[in-house]
């Protein structure tokens, strides 16, 4: 390995406008040529910073003050444009939507070449090849104004390897994806590493999934730890750092492999192949609890549905679900599951009035939206005006700002613009901001995504308060952790149609079905269910086990 890093932080401190305590402070660490480095922290603790940091991005294009040094690839970031810096750098931003720019998939992936001059005649093979390495090559052909959230995170994967870039900089590059999609992110991640070497810093919540069945043993081998106020409180082997660190990274919020998250919960290392946490586990699990069956009446119904996506020319494409029969109560919380593309984003904007029906009926009370993107749905200029938005001005909405501003952690940002917050952040903020409305239906696309370990729990109990007021509950979500924890209905989507309707427990436990459907239940799921007679039994063993993360301190 060459003696030079590949990147370099001396004492960087970053404060942004507006905001009293800085997002960074006093980062110094070095990457080597080659090394992986994952990056771990509670949501707003400065992770996408680093990024943005290393990119150059940060101070070029976002305004912000910064004191001490960035280089990378020998070159100060200060006196180098990011356009020379991409030279050596390729980024999967966080919502990778925001990078695309051109009509097709081929020509997005063939961006970073043209701009390298690599001969035409090279070209076509390299876009098959960084396509078939992130499971995307079926897309080549696709318009890129047609992709899911999933399937355009893969698509800026491969656009990001295509160019076999020196430094490779992942910011939650699973976040949108199915099982499938995680495994291939993990594959084209070894793959390029055989045999392009970059250095690669990624940034991760879904870490049990991206690990697979290595577990800690497979995530990159240094991690970086940032506590909430953007200090570097931990950096080295990765192992070592996350069980000498347990009970503080979980005490902060952070996702963890599970086995590292029962080391701080109970005590007991070893995860679900370790007796003892078995042991723990089974203390934990109580005798199993009649099901509450939403008894409310029903609020949404869709007869007959077909759906259509619309492209960027904002015209409607084919139908991508058709025949879609969904009646949903009141009290009642359904989990919308399916494989990247299928359809379930656009079903939910279907069902809330935002894009008309290709053919059949939505009706029922005009439900609420919390969007994939959260800055597509922000009308206002602060965090706390955004919560308050549309409600009336009287001191009744003050006291419920404030106690949504309390219940989602974001009482410090208040004054803050919402699109200058984090990406986790902004999550938080789209959800308390449309639960201030009690609309009663409220759709969610993903609502956990890119959220910490306590945002994720805070969220899944306030939706559960929401439904016990009467409100129902339609999500989609890959995370099948929170949905066993979550719904009390699963509906499935495959090959353009519903393919599974019913009970949580009774969904999760048809492995056949799931599979023709491209969904995994995780292992702790998969226990679960093994152990317990009903799912109210799985659900609570999962909120006891969300108590003793909480209860970390």
């Amino acid at each position: 390995m060459s003696s030079a890093p590949a990147a370099r932080l001396d004492d960087v401190t970053l404060r942004f406008p507006r905001r009293a305590d800085p997002v960074v402070r006093g980062l110094t660490f070095r990457i080597a040529p080659g090394e992986q480095v994952l990056v771990i922290g509670p949501s707003g603790a400065g992770k996408s910073t680093i990024v943005q940091l290393l990119s150059g991005v940060v101070p070029h294009s976002v305004t912000a003050s910064m004191t001490g040094s960035v280089e990378v690839a020998g070159a100060d970031t200060r006196g180098t444009s990011v356009v020379e810096l991409s030279r050596s750098v390729a980024v999967v931003a966080q919502d990778p939507s925001s990078g695309i720019c051109l009509p097709t998939v081929a020509e997005e992936v063939a961006l970073p070449l043209e701009n390298r001059a690599v001969p035409p005649a090279l070209i076509a093979g390299r876009i098959d090849a960084a396509l078939q390495t992130v499971g995307a090559l079926p897309l080549r052909d696709r318009a890129t104004g047609r992709l899911s959230g999933g399937e355009g995170q893969r698509v800026a994967l491969a656009a990001a390897l295509v160019a076999r870039p020196a430094i490779l900089l992942l910011d939650e590059p699973t976040s949108m994806l199915d099982s499938a999609g995680v495994a291939a992110v993990r594959s084209a991640i070894d793959s390029t590493l055989a045999t392009a070497s970059p250095a690669v810093v990624l940034i991760e919540h879904r870490l049990d999934e991206y690990g697979g069945d290595a577990g800690v043993g497979g995530l990159p081998s240094r991690a970086i730890v940032l506590d909430a106020t953007g200090r570097m409180v931990a950096d080295g082997p990765t192992p070592d750092v996350l069980r000498s660190a347990a009970r503080e990274l979980v005490a902060a919020g952070c996702w963890l492999p599970l086995e590292i998250e029962l080391l701080a919960a109970f005590g007991v290392a070893g995860g679900l192949g370790s007796s003892e946490a078995r042991a723990a586990l089974a203390v934990a699990c109580p005798a199993p609890e009649p099901s509450a069956a939403a008894t409310g009446p029903v609020v949404l119904v869709a007869a007959g549905l077909a759906v259509s996506r619309v492209a960027r020319a904002r015209s409607m494409t084919e139908p991508v679900l058709a025949g879609i029969d969904l009646d949903v109560r009141g009290g009642e919380i359904v989990a919308v599951l399916g494989a990247n593309g299928v359809g379930k984003s656009t079903l939910l904007l279907t069902l809330a009035g935002l894009l008309p029906p290709a053919t059949g009926t939505v009706t029922g009370a005009r439900p609420g939206m919390i969007f994939q993107n959260p800055e597509h749905q922000f009308v206002a200029t602060t965090v706390r005006g955004e919560i308050g938005a549309g409600l009336p001005r009287d001191d009744a909405t003050v006291e419920l700002v404030q106690r949504l501003l309390e219940a989602h952690t974001l009482t410090h940002l208040a004054d803050q613009h919402p699109h200058r917050l984090s990406g986790g952040e902004k999550r938080r903020l789209s959800v308390a901001a449309m639960l201030a409305h009690r609309r009663s239906v409220l759709l969610a696309d993903e609502p956990t995504l890119g959220l910490d370990r306590r945002a994720t729990i805070a969220v899944t109990r306030a939706f559960r308060a929401a439904a016990a007021d009467g409100t129902a509950v339609v999500f989609c979500s890959h995370d099948l952790r929170t949905v066993a924890a979550l719904a009390d209905r699963v509906v499935v989507l495959a090959a353009g149609r519903i393919v599974a309707d019913g009970p949580v427990g009774e969904v999760l436990r048809n492995s056949p079905m799931l599979d023709r459907a491209r969904i995994t239940v995780p292992p702790l799921v998969r226990w679960l269910l093994s152990e317990h007679g009903s799912a109210s039994g799985m659900r609570r063993s999962l909120e006891l086990l969300d108590d003793a993360v909480r209860s970390v301190a």
